[in-house]
């Protein structure tokens, strides 16, 4: 089969990309296909109608561009297929307030507001944490613990962004749920993560010996019911196909839902393949599944 690989992308997480296009790359060469590497850039447009000439698109990119609607739109307009959601549920789960909004009555996520200025004082108490409303990767999530650090990181991010979440800290065992649909969406082994900082941030998702992951996670049965079930609603709801990763927190038998990522990351330290693997599959055998929902 010929297939292009979109990895780079103009996004700050284009360093992620990069390495999960390369395992991509390496793993579809390995299954005998054609592979084409094509490093994303802004003039992506100008390019994209070359993509016919390409039975399905691997969509490696992270972050805004690549994996917010927009270059599944140019895909769509060429007409070519690809891995991963479509452009409505790609737009939705990289704004978290669209995907909150969209949860909202379904499954439990933590409180949150909105600010446009750094403010002093949380609605939540301390610690709370602040976010960008779109961005991956753990970029620009801080926890604050006072209110002189809310506002002095709030002040530091809203140069980049126009718009922070405040969100309740909810402290309990973070753990990641990697669903690949074969046949239909199935849930891999759950992985609880153990960061060996404060939270799961940017340092404890890419640097070697950072993070524990225990696969599987042990949980009760009632427990791992309602992680698999809030996971797969939270997918079904945002309109995720193919497979995408359900990121939250366990606190008193409530799973909290804080992100739904449509492009996970296959790079060697990456949360999927880990859990893939824990499920007997390999890693080209991970990636072999995913473009078999691209082709169906």
């Amino acid at each position: 089969m010929k297939i292009a690989v979109l990895l780079g992308g103009i996004s700050r997480e284009r360093p992620i990309s990069l390495k999960s296009g390369e395992n991509v790359l390496k793993a579809l060469k390995k299954l005998g296909h054609d592979v084409v590497p094509i490093d994303v850039d802004e003039n992506f447009l100008e390019i994209a109608p070359k993509l016919k000439e390409f039975e399905v698109v691997f969509n490696a990119l992270h972050g805004h561009f690549g994996e917010d609607g927009t270059v599944q739109a140019i895909l769509d307009w060429v007409g070519v297929s690809y891995t991963g959601s479509k452009v409505l549920a790609s737009a939705i789960c990289f704004d978290k307030v669209m995907t909150y909004r969209v949860l909202d009555g379904y499954v439990n996520f933590p409180e949150y507001t909105i600010v446009k200025k750094p403010v002093k004082e949380s609605p939540y108490g301390f610690p709370c944490v602040i976010k960008p409303r779109k961005e991956g990767s753990s970029i620009g999530v801080h926890i604050c613990d006072n209110s002189n650090q809310l506002y002095n990181d709030l002040s530091e991010e809203l140069k980049k962004y126009n718009e922070m979440m405040i969100q309740r800290y909810i402290e309990g065992r973070e753990l990641t749920v990697s669903i690949l649909e074969i046949g239909k969406p199935q849930i891999l082994p759950v992985l609880e993560l153990k960061p060996k900082r404060r939270f799961y941030d940017y340092t404890a998702k890419y640097v070697s010996g950072m993070t524990e992951f225990i696969l599987p996670a042990p949980l009760s049965v009632e427990e791992y019911q309602k992680v698999a079930n809030s996971s797969l609603r939270a997918f079904e709801l945002c309109g995720c196909e193919g497979f995408a990763r359900v990121d939250g927190i366990l606190k008193d038998n409530v799973f909290y839902v804080l992100e739904l990522n449509t492009i996970p990351g296959l790079t060697d330290l990456s949360d999927m393949p880990a859990s893939a693997k824990a499920a007997g599959m390999s890693f080209e055998e991970l990636v072999d599944a995913i473009i078999q929902t691209a082709v169906r």
